[in-house]
């Protein structure tokens, strides 16, 4: 075991180039991977089939998930593993309309975690869309007849959706992100999706992406939802920066942080912390270092658990997670 210093670390993502991706990760967030069209980028990651990579200090070139291995104090007293991913999302196009198990199913029957997933909108098109949750009632009969004849959309909630909305997706949601959305999105540490219909596209070699019907209608909820609602937004200001709280669910909380000069916090031995950066560009500042770690548009950073007091300063929007 390498033990590290206690530090903050600027993550390199992992890249997904799915088909129903685009290229402004690339030239407005500043993810440099060789993917195109890249579709998700995984700031966060210690997952296998996408890890991220420390980018600089002492662990620079590491895979993420083997450093925390090494220094399993870093993730806090709460967990005893890595519990969260984080993603940037261009859906240039639609995605499968599909659904995540609960982390009780997912456990018994693919030996991994669940899924609840949060996102956050950092544009999008005019008349843009989200896909969530049943309109009408279904049941496994219906829902084949709907599949087969082309008609699933039909029965489904479509949601409009603007720059700043967020959503709270549960496990057994059926959903989709639809074209001319960006998000992030941030998630419980799984990969797991039971896709129910994907426009019959085809990938460039002509084969179409696998569906999961029958896993899928063991983990949905048939009923039908009413439309999601905005929160009621509470913004906090202090000198420096203006603060809110996104999302607080049993998995992580997502706060966004808008700073104009610069503004203090802790991270305690309870838990890690994560910073990505959605606008403009700064520095942070710890007890430790010596000279600010600077960061812009697209960073990432992960501060281990015990870190202490941090300071961030320069004009910037953040979010940042606990959990």
């Amino acid at each position: 075991m390498k033990k590290s210093i206690l530090e903050p670390l600027i993550l390199k993502p992992a890249g997904k180039g799915y088909l129903w991706g685009g290229e402004r990760l690339k030239t407005e967030y500043g993810q440099d991977l060789d993917i195109s069209p890249l579709a998700e980028s995984w700031v966060c990651s210690v997952h296998p089939n996408g890890q991220s990579i420390v980018a600089d200090g002492q662990s620079a070139g590491r895979l993420f998930g083997d450093v925390m291995k090494d220094n399993p104090a870093w993730l806090g007293t709460k967990s005893s593993d890595f519990p969260i991913l984080v993603k940037l999302i261009d859906a240039a196009k639609d995605l499968s309309i599909q659904v995540h198990p609960d982390d009780e199913y997912a456990l018994a029957h693919e030996h991994s975690k669940g899924k609840t997933e949060f996102w956050y909108v950092l544009d999008a098109e005019e008349g843009a869309e989200l896909i969530y949750g049943f309109e009408h009632p279904m049941d496994a009969d219906r829902l084949r007849i709907a599949i087969d004849s082309g008609r699933l959309e039909d029965m489904l909630h479509h949601v409009p959706v603007h720059k700043g909305d967020m959503f709270l997706v549960k496990p057994g949601t059926v959903h989709a992100i639809c074209g001319g959305v960006l998000l992030v999105e941030v998630q419980e540490s799984s990969d797991l999706t039971y896709r129910l219909y994907d426009y019959d596209r085809t990938d460039k070699d002509g084969n179409k992406r696998e569906l999961h019907f029958d896993k899928a209608i063991q983990v949905l909820d048939m009923n039908p939802v009413r439309e999601p609602k905005q929160p009621q937004r509470m913004v906090r200001y202090y000198y420096g920066c203006a603060r809110e709280i996104l999302c607080r669910c049993v998995y992580f909380e997502v706060e966004r942080i808008q700073v104009t000069k610069g503004f203090s916090f802790s991270v305690l031995d309870t838990s890690f912390q994560v910073l990505l950066c959605i606008d403009g560009s700064g520095g942070l500042e710890t007890d430790e270092t010596n000279r600010p770690l600077r960061f812009e548009k697209g960073s990432c950073i992960f501060l281990p658990a015990s870190l202490g007091r941090c300071h961030v300063i320069g004009e910037c929007t953040l979010l940042k997670v606990r959990c």
